[in-house]
């Protein structure tokens, strides 16, 4: 499909487009590419442009056909928070040569650092060059006409491997996107018959660590209640909400990005993909996390603790979830961003990609060497947290993830570097 025959509508507010025509292209997108998942995000008020983040969603038609034929989530973004791609030094460069960097427009969602489709459709459709080119325009034409602002650079966070091959494919004269890589930790059921069954994959000591590490908390009367769906309580989403904002206080010093009425939104229309995990001691309740399920996968996302009790993090967050992964017989447990001790747990290295472009050519020339010059970095940290896994030797032969090299993408030098910044 060529650009010629499609029209492209901005939309700032997911209420303009169908729920109906969203869910159809969204299935298999995850729980979180869902009408209800997003619309809790706008509606709570959680993303707006007070908060930041203002909707900016593109939705394609063909023709003069009124039936959208693609959507793309996206922002209008005048901070880079929330993100988990850190561009804040390439904001500060601007700041130093007297330029503005926001606002930027980002398809991602919001707060969720997690991989999936950018472009969501019905598999016929395909983000070809000259349709991101299309997209931009438009976008550059609505905010100078919504906003009288520019826009500085379009980002593309955590997209999939379809996603992602389609939007950095070359092209002879449209300036290409730049691809970042970071490394993130994810659990790969192997089809496990049962926890002890994935304990039994790892290294004797590790086994006997998580296994100790365990027992500690149940000499302690720790206990692990699960919620989902109509066990949802009012009672037991405002513990979570209370453990959210206080952890979130205690570290952030503010009370965390997303408020009471975007759980509660959830829970009204999703609480078949959520599930709280509650702990208690002794049989007073003292923290709680929140993950969200489908056939895709477990992801764990909220945490938070009224109480600091050795080993309650890991045992909550991760073992809770790879025990309900297992039961479920769910492919994989992502359990959220960052986190070198997720490793020792049984998590593997993972890549995920961002793709970048600036509109000042110097500026996308600098970035382009600075991620030139990371990425053999990011690989050597992969290899590295690797070679660090548990498992016992007998097991690995079977894992997914395996040392690699990452490329040194002909995208980076596509750009002339005669003007120097």
């Amino acid at each position: 499909m060529t650009a010629q025959n499609v029209r492209i509508r901005i939309i700032d507010s997911i209420e303009q487009l169908s729920k109906t025509r969203w869910q159809q292209l969204s299935r298999e997108a995850g729980p979180f590419l869902s009408y209800e998942f997003l619309h809790a995000l706008e509606n709570s008020e959680s993303c707006t442009n007070e908060s930041g983040w203002q909707p900016c969603h593109i939705a394609i038609l063909q023709n003069q056909d009124d039936n959208v034929s693609a959507i793309i989530p996206g922002y209008l973004k005048t901070h880079s928070y929330g993100e988990y791609i850190f561009d804040h030094a390439w904001a500060n460069a601007y700041v130093q040569h007297g330029l503005d960097y926001y606002p930027k427009w980002i398809s991602a969602i919001p707060f969720t650092p997690v991989t999936g489709p950018r472009l969501l459709s019905d598999g016929q459709f395909l983000l070809t060059p000259e349709l991101v080119n299309e997209v931009e325009l438009a976008l550059v034409a609505h905010a100078k006409r919504e906003f009288d602002e520019f826009l500085s650079s379009f980002h593309w966070l955590f997209p999939n491997d379809a996603t992602s091959t389609q939007l950095t494919q070359s092209h002879e004269t449209l300036p290409h996107y730049l691809t970042r890589y970071t490394v993130q930790f994810q659990w790969h059921n192997y089809g496990y018959r049962d926890f002890d069954d994935f304990l039994n994959a790892l290294t004797s000591r590790k086994r006997k660590d998580i296994k100790k590490s365990r027992r500690k908390l149940s000499e302690r009367g720790v206990r692990f209640t699960y919620h989902t769906g109509d066990e949802i309580s009012p009672e037991t989403l405002r513990f979570f909400t209370k453990c959210y904002k206080a952890t979130y206080l205690k570290r952030s010093g503010h009370v965390g990005y997303l408020n009471d009425a975007f759980f509660e939104q959830l829970v009204e229309s999703i609480s078949d993909k959520m599930l709280i995990v509650t702990a208690s001691e002794n049989g007073v309740a003292v923290a709680s996390a929140l993950f969200f399920y489908d056939e895709t996968g477990l992801y764990g996302r909220y945490w938070g603790a009224l109480k600091e009790v050795d080993g309650l993090h890991f045992a909550c967050c991760y073992f809770e979830g790879i025990e309900f992964a297992i039961a479920k017989k769910l492919p994989l447990f992502n359990p959220g961003t960052q986190g070198e001790h997720k490793i020792l747990r049984g998590f593997e290295p993972i890549y995920c990609r961002s793709h970048h472009k600036l509109q000042h050519a110097s500026f996308q020339s600098a970035v382009a060497d600075f991620l030139q010059r990371e990425t053999p970095h990011i690989a050597n940290y992969f290899n590295q947290a690797r070679n660090a896994l548990p498992f016992n030797k007998e097991f690995v032969p079977t894992l997914k993830t395996t040392s690699v090299n990452l490329p040194n993408d002909d995208t980076y030098n596509q750009n002339e570097k005669n003007d120097e910044i």
